[in-house]
């Protein structure tokens, strides 16, 4: 993908047809081999970073005006620091395998038009002090071009990581295969907020169609005409979310004593159904088998007029499972039909909310979001607007 976005992109292939060493890693624009000179007066060589600021895979004007850098504090000729462009100075992890030490901050009056612009700005004030000691120093370096095979799951660069310099965080939900079990209101609304990490495969499993009822507690807007195919759940989800990303693996039926075992080599599992005697039969395969998982749920009725409930979620990992049987914190009743959530009350910001939970919860088991109670079992009550969280580790 770098070698594409480079020869697509004018101010991109300008970089590289004037001989700097430039690639696109991850959402970051490098420029490698850049001469400055530091506190010792020695010539050395360091890299550029800057933000990719894209439109699909076309550069747009850069977002922003800063640059990162690899490397010691760039100084002038005589070693002091070049303190006009001084930012920030941290060691910073961006992406895996890039780490830069500085920020620098120049601004024109009417910013950079493009990223041209910008990189080639930079490389300058940092490498004339860098002339004056060594005249032959320069970052056009016109450096050898290898093929690249990079494995993005994502058709199209993740900037929303990079625009918050969370790249590398990201990683830490880079999964080789997880399943959601159910792909109705919550589920879909799981594999809508999981679609957008770096997991390799998310496979769906569903023998639903999908009919008018579930486009109104489901992301998104079908449109008649698709309502009218009849699509099988999880070839409509995986058909809409593949947009965006590769690794959607779909599974048009319902998990039985049959097929159970196709849940074994997952790295974890969302149930999100409500199937008692199959979720009893996946949940102990998965307790022998060692998945972690997460159940979800809610109940909600009609009083007075109004709607009342709770949201749950349900977490089981190899360090905490004994409180799923000893407290029954997921039931496994197929129920009569007669709640009102069975009868599919249009309830879409429930199904978001009970995902939202759900997936946090699944970020924070994996070292993303920080987790000091380390809870395995939350409900959130709609009236008293309460979330409670208990069975901590």
């Amino acid at each position: 993908m770098s070698q594409q976005l480079i020869s697509h992109n004018a101010d991109l292939q300008r970089l590289r047809n004037e001989g700097f060493d430039v690639l696109v890693k991850g959402s970051y624009l490098v420029m490698r081999g850049v001469p400055y000179v530091n506190s010792k007066k020695e010539v050395l060589r360091g890299t550029l970073v800057s933000e990719l600021s894209l439109a699909g895979d076309a550069t747009i004007r850069p977002s922003t005006h800063v640059v990162y850098f690899a490397g010691e504090y760039p100084c002038n000729a005589d070693g002091s620091e070049i303190a006009k462009i001084r930012h920030q100075s941290a060691v910073t992890q961006l992406d895996r395998n890039l780490t830069v030490h500085h920020s620098f901050s120049s601004k024109p009056p009417d910013g950079y038009k493009d990223h041209y612009e910008k990189m080639t700005t930079y490389a300058a004030i940092i490498s004339s002090p860098a002339r004056v000691i060594d005249p032959n120093a320069t970052a056009q370096t016109f450096p050898v071009i290898e093929a690249e095979d990079e494995d993005s799951v994502f058709n199209y660069l993740d900037t929303a990581s990079s625009r918050a310099e969370i790249t590398a965080v990201t990683r830490k939900l880079e999964l080789k295969k997880f399943g959601i079990v159910g792909v109705g209101g919550t589920g879909s609304y799981v594999l809508d907020l999981t679609a957008k990490t770096l997991a390799k495969e998310i496979h769906l499993f569903d023998g639903d169609r999908f009919l008018q009822h579930n486009a109104f507690r489901s992301p998104g807007a079908p449109s008649a005409d698709e309502l009218r195919e009849l699509p099988y759940k999880v070839d409509y989800f995986a058909r809409i979310y593949s947009k965006m990303r590769r690794g959607i693996v779909p599974h048009a039926f319902h998990i039985d004593a049959s097929n159970v075992e196709q849940l074994r080599k997952m790295e974890f599992v969302f149930l999100c159904m409500d199937k008692g005697e199959a979720k009893k039969l996946i949940v102990g395969k998965l307790e022998e088998w060692g998945v972690p998982f997460i159940d979800v749920g809610m109940g909600v009725e009609l009083t007075d007029d109004a709607l009342g409930g709770i949201v749950r979620v349900t977490t089981s990992t190899v360090e905490k499972r004994e409180h799923v049987k000893e407290k029954s914190r997921i039931p496994f009743s197929d129920g009569d039909g007669n709640d009102e959530y069975s009868r599919n009350i249009q309830i879409a910001d429930l199904n978001a909310l009970n995902a939202a939970l759900a997936v946090i919860k699944w970020k924070k088991l994996f070292r993303f979001y920080r987790d000091l109670e380390h809870e395995h079992f939350s409900t959130y009550t709609i009236d008293g607007n309460t979330l409670v969280n208990e069975d901590q580790v």
